[in-house]
C-alpha cells in the first residue's frame, strides 16, 4: 500500500468540502478550487469527521501510481484554499527593474525591451522593491494563490525571462537559492 495514500487529509474548519458527480470542491478564506479524481480512485468524504479518505481497487501499477499522487492532489487543494501558497523570487542586477500595473507585470533585465508578462486570474503578484537599492540588493517580489500548480508554474515562466547567470550572479532566482558561481577568464601575466 502507498503510505502517502493511505494518510487521510484532516479538512480544517474554516474550509467547506462538497463532493457530487465525480468532482470534489472546497472552499475556503482564499478561494473555491474544484478536482475530478481519476475514475479509479474511490474518494469518501467523511463530513462528521472532517476527514477525506482515497482508496484503490487494486495493486495493478496504475492503481498504485494514481493512489499517492490523487491523495496529495486532494490534499494541496484543501490546504490552497485554508491557506494559500507563495513563491519569493529576487530580481539581481544593475539596472534590473519589475513593475506590476493592473495584471501586467514588467521586467525589465538586460534586454532591448522590457519583457511583459500577464499575471494569470486567481494570482496576485506583490512587489517589495527596497527604496536604495544597492548593487547587491536585489528586488524582491511575491507570487500568491490558492492553486499550487498554478502559483508554481507563474513562477517558473517569471523566472524562465532571464535566468540567473553562473558569472556574476544576475538574474531571477528564487528567494534562498544558491547559483554556483564560476570564475572569469584568467589573463596571461603581463610581465612575460
Amino acid at each position: 500500500m502507498s503510505r502517502i495514500g493511505k494518510k487521510p487529509i484532516t479538512v480544517p474548519g474554516t474550509v467547506k468540502v462538497t463532493f457530487a458527480n465525480g468532482e470534489l470542491a472546497a472552499e475556503g478564506p482564499k478561494g473555491k478550487l474544484s478536482f475530478r479524481p481519476h475514475p479509479l480512485m474511490q474518494v469518501n468524504y467523511d463530513e462528521a469527521g472532517k476527514t477525506i479518505t482515497v482508496q484503490r481497487p487494486n495493486d495493478e501499477r496504475e492503481a498504485r501510481s494514481l493512489h499517492g499522487l490523487t491523495r496529495t492532489l486532494i490534499a494541496n487543494l484543501v490546504e490552497g484554499v485554508d491557506t494559500g501558497y507563495a513563491k519569493q523570487l529576487e530580481l539581481y542586477g544593475v539596472g534590473y527593474s519589475i513593475a506590476l500595473q493592473g495584471n501586467t507585470l514588467s521586467l525589465t533585465c538586460g534586454y532591448a525591451n522590457a519583457q511583459v508578462l500577464t499575471v494569470p486570474a486567481g494570482i496576485q503578484v506583490e512587489v517589495t522593491t527596497p527604496q536604495a537599492r544597492g548593487d547587491s540588493d536585489p528586488a524582491r517580489f511575491t507570487i500568491r494563490g490558492s492553486d499550487k500548480q498554478l502559483v508554481g508554474e507563474f513562477a517558473a515562466r517569471v523566472r524562465r525571462v532571464r535566468k540567473p547567470e553562473p558569472y556574476k550572479g544576475k538574474g531571477i532566482r528564487y528567494a534562498g537559492e544558491r547559483i554556483v558561481r564560476k570564475a572569469g577568464k584568467a589573463f596571461a601575466g603581463a610581465g612575460s
